[in-house]
């Protein structure tokens, strides 16, 4: 029988605030585990409280000076010591990325979250994790980008590294992962595959079918773009072209899932038009990835996901309701249908994918169907 799964949630982790008027906003979870709560399945796993993540631990990934640097900006008093040009070159001139008096603590609290997590499913204490505040997926070692000031997927991955493992990385947010790509292009022993809307329309620009690693690490990072409008049907073919294969092939003994819900139509900062009902399915084959590779080792993470009431809370519901084995709780929260474009969008969505799929594989060197 499959062990306890674990939930990492507190209300500390309002503290992670960028701004009042800021799309990523804290009580998006906060609302998903009051649903988890109020459908049943908080009565299925062990809730852990978050902590902050340590200087050591946040250096798995981060500079010093810029974690210094973060610091310092967290503190209104010596933030005026900081010139604008160390502020434009470590991302904090964007309004995506505002300053604030709890910054560093609030991010910080977000990593801590996720090695939580991790500590679980190493330890033994649980197969499956879920952190929903985590999966800030676009943090640089020495830069803040696309609403992230530490990349808490990241330090994950090579905490989890650092003890034995073999990391897979799966992220689904509709945006690329460009910061844990990155940070992992040269390893040979984390695998990170993206599935996203095409940088060629959408923000960080980046992660297209030929773009898998480098060096030493060449084929360990896979990218799946998507165009706009794709619907459930194309999006979950693609997930299953790509993401089973691929994860058999590197035989990971554990898998890191980024689940970010704004590939949804009702999204509004992206141009994809999928449902909540494509989520029990992506759970389920996480679920059963995990347990046929990892021994059911599956850390999962939050991400993005800015149509806040609408949508967030059911897709990560619909997610957990997977990961403890009881779909039948979360039925009742799933969109009644899925929405599709209108023909000529959808002609143009099949024929890029069947591009880009066919792309990928040769990349990769691999049959994807």
């Amino acid at each position: 029988m499959p062990g306890p799964v674990a939930l990492v949630y507190g209300d500390a982790l309002m503290k992670h605030h960028l701004s009042d008027g800021h799309p990523l906003q804290p009580i998006r979870v906060k609302l998903a585990v009051d649903l988890i709560r109020s459908t049943g399945l908080i009565e299925h796993c062990d809730l852990l409280p978050p902590r902050p993540a340590t200087t050591q631990e946040l250096e798995l990934v981060h500079s010093p000076a810029y974690i210094e640097l973060v610091r310092t900006l967290s503190d209104p008093v010596r933030r005026r010591e900081v010139s604008p040009h160390a502020i434009d070159a470590a991302g904090f001139a964007s309004a995506d990325n505002p300053i604030s008096d709890e910054l560093h603590e609030g991010t910080s609290l977000v990593v801590g979250a996720s090695i939580v997590a991790a500590e679980a499913i190493t330890s033994g204490l649980a197969l499956h994790a879920f952190s929903p505040s985590g999966g800030l997926h676009h943090a640089h070692p020495d830069r803040a980008s696309g609403f992230c000031t530490y990349n808490d997927a990241a330090v994950a991955c090579q905490w989890l590294k650092d003890h034995g493992h073999r990391v897979a990385y799966v992220d689904v947010d509709v945006h690329h992962g460009d910061g844990v790509e990155g940070i992992f292009q040269s390893d040979p022993d984390v695998l990170t595959i993206s599935l996203h809307e095409s940088g060629h329309w959408l923000f960080p620009g980046t992660g297209f079918p030929h773009d898998a690693g480098l060096g030493p690490g060449k084929g360990s990072a896979a990218n799946m773009p998507f165009v706009p409008y794709t619907w459930d049907e194309p999006w979950l073919l693609a997930f299953d072209k790509v993401v089973p294969p691929m994860l058999r092939r590197f035989k990971p003994t554990v898998l890191v899932t980024q689940d970010g819900c704004d590939s949804h139509h009702l999204d509004p900062l992206a141009h994809l038009a999928t449902t909540t009902r494509i989520w029990p399915h992506v759970g389920r084959v996480f679920h059963e990835v995990a347990h046929e590779l990892c021994e059911g080792r599956w850390l999962a993470l939050g991400g993005g996901g800015y149509a806040i009431y609408e949508v967030v809370p059911r897709a990560w519901t619909l997610l957990f309701a997977e990961m403890v084995e009881h779909p039948e709780l979360a039925a009742d929260v799933n969109d009644p249908t899925t929405v599709e474009p209108g023909k000529e969008a959808q002609d143009r969505v099949w024929r890029a994918l069947s591009k880009d799929i066919a792309r990928l594989g040769e990349v990769h060197r691999i049959d994807l169907g």
